[in-house]
């Protein structure tokens, strides 16, 4: 046997026994202590509602761009608040540290709540753009929040059972890279 189809058969036993070890684990109920769910608020550097601004007709997708090559949903551009922020609620605390932010040019350092570790190759594009999986299917009803907490699961687990349920490749080297 050559070494390269030794690393292979190898690399493959590993994934089958990484995705064995998944499906009994995801049938026993076992979560993993760092996929535990916040019960609380995640506290920002500036109260934000998605409830109020999805009310106003703002869509995902207005504030948190997919730009190529489609890994990540970004944050909006300080000044893509401030185009409504100059003329509502400028006497706010919070608009005026927020125009503060757009003037200096820095950006307002939000606290990430969703997010795969970087060993994980994640499309936001893939799934948002191409599968038209809708965004509350993995962060939650967060057009109904005034204030956001992790509410769904972003394990291995939580996304190889969606990707049962959408008839979605499980393989290894779709979200890991094998090299």
């Amino acid at each position: 046997m050559t070494g390269y189809f030794r690393a292979g058969v190898f690399a493959a036993a590993v994934c089958a026994a990484l995705a064995a070890i998944g499906a009994v684990a995801a049938q026993v109920g076992y979560r993993p202590a760092a996929e535990e769910l916040a019960l609380e608020p995640v506290e920002q550097p500036l109260p934000f509602s998605h409830k109020t601004h999805v009310g106003l007709g703002v869509k995902c997708k207005d504030c948190h761009a997919i730009a190529d090559p489609g890994f990540a949903a970004g944050y909006p551009a300080e000044a893509t608040c401030m185009a409504c922020h100059a003329a509502i609620k400028t006497e706010s605390p919070h608009i005026k540290k927020l125009a503060e932010f757009d003037k200096t040019g820095r950006p307002v350092p939000w606290v990430k709540i969703y997010r795969v570790p970087d060993f994980v190759w994640f499309s936001h594009a893939a799934h948002v753009e191409d599968a038209a999986i809708a965004c509350a299917s993995c962060h939650g009803p967060v057009a109904e929040r005034e204030v956001l907490f992790k509410e769904k699961k972003t394990s291995m687990l939580a996304c190889m059972d969606c990707h049962a349920k959408h008839n979605a490749p499980n393989d290894c080297d779709l979200c890991h890279d094998p090299g």
